[in-house]
């Protein structure tokens, strides 16, 4: 089935940022994957988007619908088949409060989701995001308020170069149910405007997992935040890889 490119607005979307040791997130990553580096660090972390006025282009945005979504994130770089050198993210896990994305998600709408419950406040600039998967192995927790720097600790040295590491990663490739076929999906952004988030709490079940990241081996790094941003969603050419390792 060919999947339409889908429409609408970014109405929040927050990248919550780890540094992390390249040795150690090389283990999580399929081939023909490795990990993008800022400093001789990997950056992961978790996307965090609530989506409104979504349907497939050509429909007018009253009947779009909206939904809170989430998803792992890797930045990634990769030599396609043709020797052509890549970048994007790999996504390990995405998790949604919407049915409609569960039921189409991997047939009419790109990107395969597991259920999940998410609680939201977001008023005056200041948010705190709570996200708990249904089968109980997913938790994400984020509280912070808009702001213009990053932190001091942060391996990046300004907000503008931060963006310009995290643009890069439009293209995104999900596991899917069969363990070597990645789910392709390109993200077109008709505006590209960022800012910090000053975090005063953070939590991600699967970053703080010692399993996956031994102790010392992971740190935050920031939190940056987008605002009312027109998109578009494109399927791209799935990629087929080699498993290292459990993504779950």
């Amino acid at each position: 089935m060919r999947i339409p490119v889908i429409k609408g607005n970014i109405k929040r979307r927050l990248l919550v940022n780890f540094r992390a040791d390249p040795a150690v997130v090389q283990r999580i990553l399929p081939q023909p994957f490795r990990p993008k580096l800022h400093h001789g660090r990997s950056l992961v972390g978790i996307c965090l988007i609530r989506l409104e006025r979504i349907r497939p282009a050509g429909l007018p945005g009253a009947l779009g619908l909206a939904s809170e979504n989430a998803a792992r994130r890797i930045a990634v770089e990769w030599t396609d088949t043709g020797g052509v050198e890549r970048e994007g993210v790999f996504i390990p896990r995405r998790d949604t409060g919407s049915f409609l994305n569960r039921v189409a998600g991997g047939r009419i709408f790109p990107g395969e989701h597991h259920p999940a419950r998410f609680s939201v406040l977001d008023i005056s600039g200041h948010i705190e995001l709570s996200m708990r998967s249904l089968d109980g192995t997913v938790s994400v927790r984020v509280v912070g308020d808009n702001t213009d720097t990053l932190p001091a600790s942060s391996c990046f040295s300004s907000v503008a170069e931060a963006s310009s590491f995290f643009e890069g990663g439009s293209l995104g490739y999900s596991v899917t149910r069969d363990a070597r076929r990645l789910d392709g999906l390109l993200l077109r952004t008709l505006d590209w405007r960022i800012r910090a988030l000053s975090v005063a709490e953070v939590h991600s079940s699967f970053f703080a997992d010692t399993k996956q990241f031994p102790k010392g081996s992971i740190e935050f790094d920031h939190a940056l935040v987008m605002r009312d941003i027109l998109h578009e969603w494109h399927k791209a050419e799935d990629l087929y890889a080699i498993p290292r390792n459990a993504h779950e």
